[in-house]
Parts: C-alpha cells; sequence; structure tokens
C-alpha cells in the first residue's frame, strides 16, 4: 500500500471539534448536497437532526426511514424541529426567508451556515483535500478517486453529490458519503453558486468548464481561482476552456484522451462495451504504462478515470497501483445505471443526464451500440431550462437518429416562487426545430404509458433528470410494466 502525500495542518487546534461539538439541524435533509453532509458530521460525532419538505410529502420514505436508524432526529418542516439558540441551522442560499425553519432559527437568533460554508470549513480543516471541480462529471470523478483511496488502505472521507454502489449495503442504502479516520478528504465542489472560492485544496482536478447555472465568463474566474489556490492541479487536456486556464495553476499535471495530455490512453487501445471500457493507460513524465478495465460504459467514463488518475497520482499515489484499484469501482446511481432487461429485450436505463454536456455524453454512450433510443427527460427547475434550453434542444436533436424519440414532461417544481412561465413545451419545439423527433407530455405519469405503448425489443429506454429522486422509482416502474407485459 502507497499512503498519499500529507499536508501538515497550520496549528495544533482541532477545527473539526468546533463543529461537531455542536448541536446542527438540517433544512433539505435528505437533499443531494445536504445528506452526505450530514452524514459526515454524524459520523464525526455530531448531533444532527432535520426536515425535508419530501419526507412531508411522502416521498422516498425509505430514505428517511434509514436516517432515522442512524439516529438522526426528523421533524416536519413546520418549525418544530428548531428550538434552542443553540442550534445551527444549515440552509442552501436558494432557501427562502418564508420558511419556517429560518423564521424560527430568526427568531430565537440560532446561527446559520450554509452547506457549502459547512463543507468548506470540513474540507480546509483536513490534512489533505482533494477537490474536484468542473460541471460535469464531479461525482463519477470524485467516486472513484474515492475508490482508489479506501481500496488502497487510506482511509479517506468522501462527500459525493451521488450514491457510490461500492459503499452501499443494506445498513447504508444511500451511500453518498464515508467517514474515514485517514487526513484525505475527497469532495466534489459546486461552482453554480459561487461556493468552489471557499475551499483550499491540496489537489484541485478541473474536469470541464462548459455553460450550466452560469455565463462563461463567471465560470472561467470561479474556476482559473480554484485552481490557483491548489498546491497542484489536474486540468482535462481535451478541454479547450479548461486548458485555457492552466496559467492559474501552481503545478499542472493534465489528462485526456488525446495524446496532448501527460495522462492519456493509447487510442488503438480502447475497447468499448455496453456495459464497460478498456484501455492502456501512459504517462509522458515518465514513461509510466498500465491497464485500466472499467466495469461502467462511456469514453467520458475513461475521461473520467483518467482524471481520477491523475488526482491519485498527484496526491502520492503511483499510476500503476491506482489504475488497479479503479478497476473495482462499482459506479454510481442514477448514472448510466442500467436498471434491467425485460424479457422481450428492452433496457430500462437511469441517468442523472440534466446539462448538455452530460446529456450528450449519455446519449453517445448509448448511440456507440445499436437499438433505438427512447430519451425521457425530466427538466430539474425552469431556470435552469431557460439558462441551457437552447444547447439541450440542440443536443438531443443532433445526437439521436431518425427513429429514435424524446419525451419530456413538465419540469420538476417542489414549491417556491419561480417563474414558471416558459417550460418543457419550448424545448420540445427547439428539438424538432432543429430536425429531432421529440413529443411532450405534461404529465410523468402519462409519458411512462406512452414509453411502454410505444417501447419494442431491443430498445433502450434512458430516464434522466436531477433533483428528484423519485426519478428511480419511474425508471423501475417502467421496467416492472414492460416485465409484467
Amino acid at each position: 500500500m502507497t499512503t498519499p502525500a500529507q499536508t501538515t495542518p497550520a496549528s495544533t487546534t482541532n477545527p473539526v471539534t468546533a463543529l461537531t461539538d455542536r448541536d446542527w439541524f438540517f433544512c433539505g435533509i435528505g437533499g443531494s448536497g445536504m445528506l452526505p453532509l450530514a452524514l459526515i458530521l454524524n459520523g464525526m460525532g455530531a448531533q444532527v437532526a432535520g426536515s425535508d419538505r419530501s419526507r412531508d410529502q411522502g416521498r422516498t420514505p425509505e430514505k428517511f426511514g434509514w436516517l432515522e436508524s442512524l439516529g438522526f432526529t426528523l421533524f416536519p418542516q413546520d418549525g418544530s424541529g428548531i428550538t434552542s439558540q443553540q442550534q445551527v441551522l444549515v440552509a442552501s442560499a436558494a432557501v427562502e426567508d418564508t420558511v419556517p425553519e429560518v423564521v424560527r432559527a430568526t427568531q430565537l437568533g440560532c446561527a446559520r451556515m450554509s452547506r457549502a460554508d459547512l463543507l468548506s470549513a470540513l474540507f480546509n480543516a483536513a490534512p489533505q483535500g482533494i477537490a474536484v471541480g468542473g460541471t460535469s462529471g464531479k461525482s463519477t470523478v470524485t467516486g472513484m478517486i474515492g475508490w482508489i483511496f479506501t481500496s488502497a488502505g487510506c482511509d479517506p472521507t468522501i462527500m459525493n453529490g451521488a450514491v457510490m454502489k461500492n459503499f452501499v449495503s443494506p445498513q447504508a442504502p444511500f451511500a453518498s458519503a464515508r467517514v474515514g479516520k485517514g487526513g484525505s478528504f475527497i469532495s466534489e465542489v459546486d461552482e453554480s453558486d459561487g461556493s468552489i472560492a471557499l475551499y483550499t485544496p491540496d489537489v484541485a482536478v478541473l474536469n470541464n468548464v462548459s455553460l450550466d447555472h452560469k455565463s462563461l465568463e463567471e465560470l472561467r474566474e470561479l474556476f482559473g481561482n480554484f485552481i490557483g489556490r491548489a498546491r497542484v492541479a489536474a486540468i482535462n487536456a481535451d478541454d479547450a476552456e479548461s486548458m485555457g486556464l492552466i496559467g492559474h495553476a501552481n503545478q499542472a499535471v493534465t489528462f485526456g484522451l488525446s495524446n496532448l495530455a501527460d495522462i492519456s490512453v493509447v487510442a488503438s487501445s480502447i475497447v468499448e462495451g455496453p456495459t464497460s471500457i478498456a484501455a492502456t493507460v501512459t504517462d509522458k513524465r515518465d514513461g509510466t504504462s498500465c491497464a485500466v478495465a472499467l466495469q461502467v460504459p462511456g469514453r467520458h467514463n475513461l475521461a473520467n478515470a483518467l482524471a481520477a488518475l491523475a488526482a491519485a497520482n498527484a496526491a502520492g499515489i503511483p499510476l500503476t497501483e491506482a489504475a488497479r484499484h479503479l478497476s473495482g469501482f462499482a459506479g454510481l446511481a442514477r448514472r448510466f445505471d442500467i436498471v434491467g432487461t425485460s424479457a422481450s429485450g428492452i433496457t430500462v436505463i437511469d441517468d442523472f443526464g440534466h446539462n448538455p454536456e452530460k446529456v450528450a455524453a449519455t446519449l453517445a454512450t448509448l448511440k456507440a451500440h445499436p437499438g433505438r433510443v427512447i430519451a425521457f427527460f425530466q427538466p430539474h427547475g425552469y431556470g435552469p431550462l431557460r439558462q441551457m434550453g437552447h444547447e439541450l434542444a440542440e443536443i438531443m436533436a443532433t445526437r439521436l437518429g431518425p427513429d429514435d424519440l424524446t419525451m419530456l414532461c413538465d419540469p420538476v417544481y417542489f414549491g417556491g416562487t419561480v417563474d414558471r412561465s416558459v417550460g418543457s413545451e419550448r424545448i420540445v419545439d427547439l428539438i424538432r426545430d432543429h430536425g429531432g423527433k421529440a413529443e411532450y407530455v405534461p404529465r410523468r405519469s402519462d409519458c411512462a404509458d406512452r414509453i411502454v405503448s410505444l417501447a419494442r425489443s431491443g430498445d433502450r429506454i434512458v430516464v434522466m433528470g436531477a433533483r428528484d429522486d423519485t426519478l428511480a422509482v419511474f425508471a423501475r416502474d417502467i421496467l416492472s410494466r414492460l416485465s409484467a407485459g
């Protein structure tokens, strides 16, 4: 086993203890960003309670039941869980001041922290922080690095926005976090709210820079400063925007599928399967060469693997050893997650694709193999749909063939004051303008009926979308109906 290089804390005091000694309340505790952070605090010994609108609405009860089994105290989102000035309220910046927990915390004078404030405090206190940034692929790369470190015996703490299959067990069905006793803290970091500016990593990964929630000008500044704060940055050589920021790095290692990168693949060695991909990886800096065999499909995942290998190597794990450990990576829930195949030969896939780059990668993986694609897409909000609608429509129209179909329901909406005047029908019109086939069916349940009626042997049905855990249930239900029929 090789232990990654460790950095020395600035002082002998332990800032983590100051955090774990406090009494925490998470507003929206079941969210993909909140849940793993709450799990980490709980695993470090802190007292954690919370509420969630999804729990009140009866969605994903198994998740909240599991949290209660771990010792979390859960309340309705009505302010009843905020009872003492000593509690610290954790709520995202998007949570409105009218939410009962916020109202009650304000009345009592409770301290409030954003999710990013708390995560960055824990991250920056670790002897070695490895931060994964970029518009797409963050969760997968974080999971890959986390598995490399865990398999290598480094016992890391991992903060992820997705469930990591390697750590799932009957006792941990929603394993989006891992608490370790080693000195490494591996986390994806978010640029969408600007909070990436809070992190000071030892190793920074820049996977890509593309439109999602902010303009390219804003993203260039955020990501440039991000890699400039790290001891070493792993940068995607295949992404022109990322490479345009390499001058900000104190030290850089590049990765990519092209032979321009420090850590790259031999193009002729790539072997793609429907559920796997393999290649020979080389490090031009010292001539090292090794095989990488992944249990997840698609060239985008091969690129993600190169990012993970570059980061692990920058942290002190030899490339050959890191590649060996990576072969055991089982993937993430909702990242090209094959739900199953019906007796009639129809495969259902559950995927987190929600921005142009993620959707493009998913569709490219599907179209690398024969069979019609029925792509269902639930937009993850009205605001993002306005921001990236044109790019999404173009991807869906041009990456699918004449026999394929895209189907959209209304965007996910859990309440609030967001402008809902522009919805999915606009995207369907844009897809058709670009020459693609698309249907708008407002209700998601009606989409399921339509998909089941259309599907035939050999089809691949992909369910795409974010910010809604029930999409996984939706995908499983479609497979169940197809299997029963």
